[in-house]
């Protein structure tokens, strides 16, 4: 069964528009209006010499986590729909080589790129080198973030505001629940601004909830290992627990296979990103929900920023990319938008 761009974005409810061929092709994309990053945070954005080709660096903190090589495919099919613009894609393999990142954005600044879009786990070591390759020319698009005071001056913020994100899933566990009362569990992420927030936005929805009784939070690594590892404590020491909202898919995926091997099939999972095994799950079941973040279009939006920057049409600040909630009730038709997933689903829906 097919299923148009224009559909996804629907089901995706943002404020972004695609404008298609006849084919269904996506050649542009508007976004949200951007809102103004807090006062020294914006980079000055001027219009570049036009040139015949632009080459755009993309750098996600790793490439084992497949969300983020999303977010390039959707980078990398909107710069095909342009003609004159080169990608490539450079991130060590594992999100806690910071000093890795750090190298190859160095390396990324020699090279004379016209732009670099940018998600990094540690914005404080990023911050000097961003600085370099703003004060060289480059334009610098921060994605998959909200944060509106990045540690240096940058000219975009690209990405889902967090907080509301897991606020929209926390909402959802209060309907789904009515009257019942239960005992919920968190797993966070590394300690940082990006656990903060999406732990903070799914604790702000049930704070002062009478029927929700958070019991206890722990640290998963971002991680299925490390979801697993924490998943098993938590239903071991407290095995009263009825809900787990973890703040990505690979800890709730991880925790998942704990509770299988616990025995557990009672429990709510609750996760965050949209990625395409924890949607699988959805479908078969055995996770309940996530906040889906639609990385796809957020690499599309994210290369037209970039372009509008370098063509000094941006206005500068942060756009404010989709998130949906997702269960088994509306899975099968973003399952079915396998072009716009990372990687594809593992059957044809």
């Amino acid at each position: 069964m097919s299923f148009s761009f224009r559909s996804l974005i629907a089901i995706a409810a943002t404020s972004a528009v695609v404008v298609l061929t006849a084919t269904g092709i996506a050649l542009a994309i508007d976004y949200a209006a951007p809102q103004p990053l807090q006062p020294g945070a914006q980079a000055p954005i001027t219009k570049g010499a036009g040139k015949d080709k632009i080459r755009i660096a993309y750098m996600p903190p790793a490439t084992e986590f497949n969300y983020y090589i999303a977010i390039g495919e959707g980078l990398k099919a909107a710069a095909a729909e342009k003609g004159n613009v080169e990608t490539f894609m450079l991130a060590p393999q594992s999100g806690a080589d910071i000093n890795g990142q750090m190298g190859m954005i160095q390396d990324v600044i020699t090279q004379g790129v016209d732009a670099i879009v940018l998600s990094t786990h540690d914005e404080a070591a990023a911050a000097p080198l961003v600085k370099q390759a703003v004060d060289k020319g480059i334009s610098v698009v921060i994605v998959n973030s909200d944060i509106a005071n990045f540690p240096t001056p940058v000219h975009a913020v690209v990405g889902y505001s967090q907080r509301k994100g897991t606020h929209k899933i926390g909402e959802y566990l209060l309907e789904r629940l009515g009257d019942k009362s239960v005992k919920a569990a968190v797993i966070e992420g590394q300690p940082g601004y990006h656990s903060t927030e999406r732990v903070g936005g799914f604790l702000d929805a049930v704070k002062g909830k009478p029927n929700v009784d958070i019991v206890a939070s722990i640290p998963g690594g971002w991680n299925v290992e490390g979801g697993n590892t924490a998943g098993m404590d938590l239903l071991q020491g407290h095995p009263d627990v009825d809900v787990i909202f973890a703040a990505n898919d690979y800890m709730i995926m991880g925790a998942q296979l704990a509770a299988k091997s616990l025995g557990r099939n009672d429990l709510m999972l609750l996760g965050n990103d949209g990625d395409t095994a924890a949607l699988e799950e959805i479908n078969k079941g055995t996770v309940t929900a996530t906040v889906n973040t639609t990385p796809f279009v957020m690499g599309q939006i994210a290369l037209q920023v970039a372009i509008d920057v370098l063509d000094g049409k941006f206005a500068g600040g942060f756009v404010e990319t989709p998130t949906t909630i997702v269960d088994k009730a509306n899975v099968l038709p973003v399952l079915q938008a396998a072009d716009k997933l990372y990687p594809k689903p593992s059957i044809q829906y």
